[in-house]
């Protein structure tokens, strides 16, 4: 029987859609919102799951007993992360303003900004603090498993498909080489991993004209968490932006410039909001101790970059590590045979890859990527963004469904990669194993995937993939790991383990701030021990070392390392007391405790003045401590060449030959001198610069100095013997300075006296908590109050209650003046930059409310992903 005919009303009709059940949206919207966290659930589980796995094969913490705490890891990381524990829990001197405890009083702001931001670090408040050690690892695991689950959002947005096997390429991205060799060791790097994704979703709704305010809410999130990496992943995306615009079809041009637009607005907005992180730190960098400069001079070989490109090595010298895992590899060789990809998206993407590796050797571009400073240490820190747009190119090339013939042209171009490069040191077993035994599964997989199957047969070629990426994971992490770890520079610190807490209960049963300091030096577990263990010491390294406090220790007598990128504690009786040591930690032979007390009374961390005496010329090291102590406690006499090696005068002292040492007797060699001093006096050495022995009355040391670079302090040679002579031998690697009046004989009564005298002059009363210091002074004190403060800008002080002023600086320390007398002194730490950033942040909210509120930006017509990017 033939259907009735349709009516002309009928026929026009619109389609009536059958309405759902009462109840039924919530679950359908439910089903929907898990299946779009199955793959960035499934990526991360996988990531950090082979991680970890490596890590228990290997023996690592926190699975084993071998330590991560390794380079940058065990110097900043961990001391950060106890500092921001004793924060979280109100027993931290100092606040996120100012820590009393390193550097003998530095800023910390920038230090937080930079390398406690990331989300993550906030989870050490909730482990108590002897295992500060477990959070760190957590930062980095968490962050490796979060970048691949927004990778694995990414590649969806960047073209649809398959969201298992986005998931697995997205692993390649997570534990890329540059995480298992750069990242691990600087968990605020790992925050870039994150940005770089979350800034692709934030460009994409650019694209499709939607979620302005989210999108600016994602680029603050990036740049906060760590606003150098963000920098990086900014501008990475920004190029992949532009190669998405060029590269969609049927897009008019006016829709790309507005898009175009849109996303530098979002990008502006965003950075903004974050614009506090920005100027407290550029403030801070400007004001920073210089870092060794990194030479660019000699690049790795072209073969030897291409090299980075396998799996499972770590070569010697400093490249770009940019692998991305077997499956990874081999589509990125196969997309340029995919012919459904349009020959321009191949052109394009293979463009973009090659311009950002030939970026990472040129010095312009190399500043461009690195905010335009040279970095110190990881030459090669932006080579993540690389790793994520290899893996945005090997989920183009499967998103469009290579054919076998196409993945087979890949898999051949892999194979001559790796014999080519077959004699590199990047290459090594794990190389071939996981070339040919992860390569062949994923190969047939891959091709196995572009024939029809049976659903069951899909499953297990699924499944086959899945444990291949797993597996073949976690055994690149593992070679890598224990390739790195054979090198000497990448031997572990003590963090907090037995001796370090064994010396914190020692530290903090001698607690006396603010009348005294308890100074966790000269000894160091790593290179921020008042961080790690507690007390308030000389020892600080980080990338915010104020110029003023590098500059100002060292020419007190205390060394540094790495330019002054890292300041060490006093290790004379001058320098101790001019900071207020009371006691100090030092290693003591056969004896179970590190600790030892100082002998002598310090002077209080205040002390009033009559006058400050500005410096006669040029000053020896000895002159400038008896200035600010305010008293003469030094013989300086002239040193007189006795033995050994003739020494050649030269400008401010002698210039020491390089001789040859005696093979019987190495310590036999060198240039004696000698001195005259009072008997039974203490004879100390101070010459930075100079790297060999020394020896003296009391034994012998070894000078480590590099001029500019190491810093030798005021050591201790010795009792001066009855006859009042003084020989010391210098015995220099190669030819070395010895400074003319390197010799200084400290009289122990007149140090006590000029102390006792300071300690007369000292506050009434004295407080010093968070970022600010208030003394009550003694009745009748005029002239000008000298704290035992780096004079680091920042600080304003306020006398009897009136206006702030900028302190004066006296021999590099705090200098305030007080007039004709005074009763009252406040001081208070305000972080350069903070006003500025605060008010371009409330800017930026303000837009972004207008924004909200008002729907005030223009072109709100969204664009669909099957109009722009389909082909």
């Amino acid at each position: 029987m033939a259907p009735t005919p349709a009516t002309p009303q009928e026929a026009v009709r619109p389609l009536e859609v059958a309405r759902p059940l009462p109840g039924s949206e919530r679950p359908a919207a439910a089903r929907r919102t898990r299946g779009r966290l199955t793959a960035p659930s499934l990526a991360a589980a996988l990531s950090m799951g082979a991680y970890c796995l490596a890590l228990a094969l290997y023996g690592s913490y926190p699975f084993g007993p071998r330590s991560r705490a390794v380079n940058d890891l065990g110097n900043q990381f961990v001391p950060f992360h106890a500092r921001l524990w004793d924060l979280m829990h109100g027993t931290a001197g100092g606040d996120l303003f100012f820590n009393w405890s390193s550097g003998y009083g530095v800023p910390f702001l920038a230090d937080f900004f930079t390398y406690l931001m990331n989300p993550f670090s906030w989870l050490v408040g909730l482990f108590p603090r002897a295992l500060a050690d477990l959070p760190v690892f957590l930062v980095t695991l968490l962050s490796i498993g979060l970048g691949a689950a927004l990778m694995t959002v990414f590649l969806g947005r960047l073209r649809q498909g398959s969201g298992l096997l986005r998931a697995l390429l997205s692993v390649g991205y997570g534990l890329c080489a540059w995480v298992l060799n750069d990242g691990f060791a600087d968990p605020m790097w790992m925050w870039g991993l994150v940005a770089l994704p979350l800034l692709g979703i934030a460009a994409d709704w650019c694209l499709r004209r939607t979620r302005w305010v989210a999108g600016t809410l994602l680029v603050a999130l990036a740049w906060a968490g760590n606003f150098y990496t963000a920098a990086m992943a900014t501008l990475a995306m920004a190029l992949v932006l532009v190669m998405r615009l060029l590269t969609a079809p049927r897009m008019p041009w006016r829709d790309r410039l507005h898009a175009l637009a849109r996303a530098v607005s979002m990008a502006l907005t965003g950075i903004l909001l974050a614009a506090p992180v920005l100027t407290v730190t550029l403030q801070a960098g400007r004001a920073a101790q210089p870092a060794p400069a990194m030479s660019y001079d000699d690049p790795p070989t072209l073969l030897y970059q291409m090299a980075q490109l396998l799996p499972g090595g770590h070569g010697e010298a400093p490249v770009p590590n940019i692998s991305i895992g077997v499956p990874g590899l081999l589509l990125v060789a196969a997309f340029p045979f995919v012919r459904a990809v349009p020959l321009r998206m191949r052109l394009g993407w293979y463009a973009l890859a090659t311009a950002v590796a030939a970026s990472f050797t040129w010095e312009p571009t190399i500043l461009l990527w690195h905010g335009f400073a040279l970095p110190n240490g990881s030459p090669y820190r932006a080579a993540f963004v690389l790793s994520g747009i290899l893996v945005m190119i090997s989920w183009l090339a499967l998103a469009h469904r290579p054919r076998p013939r196409e993945l087979a042209a890949g898999a051949a171009l892999v194979a001559l990669l790796a014999w080519l490069c077959r004699d590199e040191g990047a290459v090594g077993t794990a190389t071939w194993i996981l070339v040919a035994g992860g390569g062949a599964p994923t190969l047939l997989g891959l091709a196995a995937l572009t024939v029809p199957h049976t659903s069951r047969t899909r499953a297990a070629v699924r499944a086959v993939l899945t444990g291949t990426v797993l597996l073949g994971s976690a055994y690149t992490a593992l070679s890598v790991t224990e390739a790195r770890d054979e090198i000497a520079w990448f031997q572990p610190k003590i963090t907090l383990a037995g001796p370090a807490l064994t010396a914190r209960d020692g530290l903090l049963a001698r607690a006396g701030w603010p009348h005294t300091r308890t100074d966790p030096g000269p000894h160091e577990f790593a290179n921020n021990d008042p961080l790690l263990i507690g007390g308030e010491g000389g020892s600080y390294y980080s990338s915010f070392v104020p110029a003023v406090t590098a500059r100002t220790l060292r020419g007190l007598g205390a060394g540094w390392y790495m330019k002054g990128r890292h300041t060490l504690s006093f290790e004379d009786p001058v320098g101790r007391a001019l900071m207020g040591v009371g006691s100090y930690l030092s290693p003591v032979p056969q004896r179970r405790t590190l600790f030892t007390p100082h002998p002598a009374r310090p002077a209080p961390l205040l002390t009033v003045r009559s006058t400050l005496p500005r410096p006669a010329g040029e000053e020896t090291v000895f002159a400038r401590q008896e200035r600010v102590l305010g008293a003469t406690v030094y013989q300086v006499p002239a040193l007189t060449p006795t033995a050994g090696a003739a020494p050649l005068p030269e400008r401010g002292g002698w210039l020491l030959p390089a001789v040859r040492r005696p093979a019987a007797d190495p310590n036999g060699a060198g240039t004696t001198f000698s001195a005259r001093c009072t008997p039974g006096s203490t004879a100390l050495w101070y010459a930075p610069w100079f790297s060999g022995e020394v020896s003296g009355p009391g034994g012998h040391t070894t000078a480590i100095g590099s001029h500019d670079v190491t810093a030798n302090p005021v050591g201790t040679l010795g009792r001066v013997p009855a006859d009042g002579t003084v020989s010391v031998r210098f015995t220099g690697h190669g030819a070395q300075h010895v400074p003319a009046r390197a010799i200084g004989c400290l009289s122990g009564r007149q140090l006590t006296a000029a102390v006792s005298a300071l300690r007369a002059r000292g506050p009434a009363q004295l407080t010093a908590d968070g970022h600010r210091l208030t003394a009550r002074l003694r009745p009748g004190s005029r002239g000008s109050a000298v704290l035992a403060l780096p004079a680091v800008a920042g600080w304003g002080c306020s006398v009897d209650g009136g206006p702030l002023h900028e302190p004066h600086s006296f021999g590099g320390l705090l200098a305030v003046p007080l007039g004709r007398g005074a009763r009252r002194l406040s001081c208070s730490y305000l972080p350069p930059g903070l006003h500025t950033g605060l008010a371009a942040s409330g800017a930026a909210a303000l837009a972004i409310a207008a924004v909200a509120g008002f729907g005030a930006v223009p072109g709100r017509r969204r664009l669909h992903a099957t109009t722009l990017f389909t082909s």
